[in-house]
């Protein structure tokens, strides 16, 4: 079906004065005794195009008018009557694409974003969801500008996997066979199972990406996350996507800097690509974001270690919910605390105890800490947790046998530490909480189109 885009008559100025079609929704209408006014949008613009209907030219309009209806419309692009700078249809044809009825759950202009969490295959057409989805799009693609821009190589690694990258266990287990009373032990179910094996989807591709990056250098992956943790928060869900680079001969002071530029680039790229997205979120969901995030892109991040910032916390004229002391791992509410009071910018917290972090990092010359940072940023929290992967073979055997961890089911993740180990770096940032980030939405399943949590699966 020719027509053009409604972000072209926006800004093509050469289509004024041209006979134009364009095809959309209805997002508002409203009637008067000579003229009838519709909001078109097909999606390819947060702003709607105004239709301007002349009854003497187009007297049967009922069918045009219904909200949720989609339509084809043929006019006169004009510059608009009322608002500056700006253009409008005059209608000579309509076309009804298809009916809506007025049973269409989105006839108010303003809904709750809990109710719209129960439609999400029409909370795509608010605005909101227009503009959270439209920044999520640019935010995909800087990602990957970043990364191609430096030669990183983009793997795909494997959703389903025989091993637990977190150690942690919360893993949506892969088979089969289902329900069972026919094994006698979980080995021979895992046995008879599709693989011979036990299997899950993978929580992170780490370790595959660490096996590329021994031979590639630079990778970095780019898809779904799968974590079974029954987490009822504002910040998790079951299903996410994950954007993890594994860096060869990097230590991790450089994939810090590697860390706060992909950031700053993302940033960048929004603050370009989105900027009426951005006055819309800066509008209704977080004042001063655009200074927010401006002042990140030209401002350094600060550093801090995870002892310093205990300090901070035992220290602070604040009553938190969650006791803080030296080996807890900080909730929520310390890393924004953080971030938002003490640094009033994104921090890299570094040096954690070793008991709160994963087997694979690399220990620190004290015996207490690893050589892992996580960045906090106002606002969310951590969105990006970050290591210097431990390469020498003996401690890493140390650490996954005090996790009583199955070395076979990490051999060949071992074996790289036999065959030209080398220094090696790499984080992992969740997209949707960096959508979060930049736009000030609060709630994680308002950034993702269908937000897989426990219990709900719609």
């Amino acid at each position: 079906m020719k027509h053009t885009d409604i972000i072209d008559i926006f800004e093509k100025k050469e289509l004024l004065g041209t006979h134009v079609t364009v095809c959309g929704w209805v997002r508002t209408s409203r009637d008067s005794k000579n003229m009838a006014f519709i909001e078109l949008n097909d999606g390819t613009s947060l702003k709607h195009l105004q239709i301007v209907i002349d009854k003497a030219v187009i007297s049967d309009i009922s069918e045009y008018m219904k909200l949720g209806t989609s339509l084809k419309v043929e006019g006169i692009a004009v510059k608009s009557a009322v608002a500056a700078d700006s253009v409008e249809i005059n209608a000579e044809n309509i076309e009804v694409l298809g009916e809506c009825p007025p049973d269409y759950p989105l006839q108010k202009k303003r809904h709750t974003l809990e109710y719209l969490r129960t439609i999400p295959h029409l909370r795509v057409r608010t605005n909101t969801f227009n503009a959270v989805f439209r920044v999520r799009s640019v935010v995909s693609a800087s990602i990957h500008e970043f990364f191609q821009s430096r030669r990183f190589v983009y793997v795909h690694t494997p959703l389903i996997t025989a091993s637990d990258c977190e150690g942690a266990g919360e893993m949506f287990k892969v088979t089969t066979i289902g329900y069972s009373n026919a094994y006698k032990s979980e080995e021979e179910y895992n046995a008879d199972d599709f693989f011979g094996k036990r299997a899950a989807l993978s929580v992170s591709g780490q370790l595959e990406g660490e096996v590329a990056a021994m031979a590639l250098g630079k990778i970095y992956t780019f898809g779904p996350s799968f974590r079974a943790e029954k987490s009822n928060t504002p910040r998790h869900v079951a299903e996410f996507w994950h954007v993890e680079p594994e860096v060869a001969f990097a230590e991790l002071p450089d994939i810090i800097e590697i860390a706060e530029d992909l950031i700053k680039h993302i940033i960048n790229a929004v603050i370009e690509k989105c900027p009426e997205e951005l006055k819309f979120f800066d509008a209704h969901f977080e004042k001063g974001l655009i200074d927010k995030l401006t002042g990140v892109v030209n401002n350094d991040f600060a550093v801090m270690t995870y002892t310093e910032a205990i300090n901070h916390l035992l220290n602070a004229d604040v009553k938190f919910q969650y006791p803080v002391e030296w080996g807890c791992d900080l909730m929520t509410e310390h890393e924004r605390y953080i971030s938002e009071v003490i640094c009033k910018r994104p921090v890299f917290l570094t040096d954690y105890p070793k008991e709160i972090k994963s087997f694979y990092m690399k220990q620190n010359p004290d015996g207490k800490t690893v050589a892992a940072t996580d960045l906090l940023v106002p606002g969310v929290g951590e969105i990006i947790g970050c290591s210097e992967r431990e390469a020498d073979l003996d401690k890493l055997l140390d650490a996954m046998k005090t996790r009583n961890m199955s070395l076979e089911d990490y051999e060949h993740y071992i074996a790289l530490r036999r065959f030209g180990s080398v220094p090696h770096s790499g984080f992992g940032l969740g997209l949707e909480r960096m959508i979060m980030y930049v736009t000030g939405v609060q709630n994680i399943r308002d950034v993702i189109l269908y937000p897989r949590t426990v219990g709900s699966i719609y």
